[in-house]
């Protein structure tokens, strides 16, 4: 079976350059010019590797890495305008497998996907099921099931699209208009403190003590942030 890429960029002729070359390699592409479709088609086509933009006009792609290497170690190759030496180990920091300077042959570009692909080749992982505090919450992706102290809990589809974007970046503050958007898409017409009561809900079904929360804590003044210890 050939091996699917997804190309993550806002120029639409560059990822109709680097479809074709990497199409004519015989690899499966798929394409996003932002970052919140590159998540959803993630999730949804479980690619084999990824060529990523750092720069793009939604999430960067230094957030999109960081919230794929919560799940998966697939392999991605980062592409970058900035050519500075500081710039280009920060992307390996964060999780990329490699980089490209803009602009790049997209020769380069199929020569590196292949030899990444050949180095990394069976040893992708990805983290199906998230665990905190000892068991306490669970929270199994694929079948989309979230436990507490072993029982399920019912959680309507926002409550659970919020859950999971906490729980996959433990620590992090999200503003209410950054859980609108990443856990609720851009599209959701609403108002930001919609927010507030989707948190007061997920409190109420995974907290013990709702006045004392040791999950979803609120960060005064700016939004909220997840705790649980895995």
């Amino acid at each position: 079976m050939n091996e699917k890429i997804l190309v993550v960029d806002d120029e639409i002729k560059l990822l109709d350059v680097v479809k074709d070359y990497l199409k004519e390699e015989g690899y499966e592409v798929y394409t996003a010019d932002r970052g919140k479709k590159a998540l959803e088609l993630f999730h949804e086509m479980s690619p084999d590797f990824i060529v990523l933009d750092l720069m793009l006009p939604d999430l960067s792609g230094e957030e999109i890495c960081k919230q794929i290497r919560k799940e998966s170690n697939i392999p991605i190759l980062m592409l970058t305008a900035l050519s500075s030496e500081e710039d280009k180990v920060n992307g390996l920091y964060i999780g990329a497998d490699d980089y490209l300077t803009k602009p790049f042959s997209p020769k380069e570009l199929v020569g590196r996907v292949r030899a990444i692909l050949r180095r990394t080749k069976g040893n992708i992982m990805v983290v199906d099921i998230l665990s905190f505090n000892n068991d306490d919450l669970v929270i199994d992706i694929p079948k989309h099931v979230v436990k507490k102290k072993g029982k399920i809990i019912n959680l309507t589809p926002n409550e659970y699209k919020i859950l999971l974007t906490f729980a996959q970046s433990p620590q992090k503050t999200f503003s209410r208009s950054q859980l609108i958007n990443i856990a609720l898409g851009y599209d959701f017409e609403g108002y930001d403190r919609t927010i507030d009561t989707h948190i007061k809900n997920l409190r109420q079904k995974i907290e013990e003590d709702m006045k004392a929360p040791k999950y979803i804590i609120t960060v005064y003044g700016v939004g909220y942030k997840f705790e649980g210890e895995s």
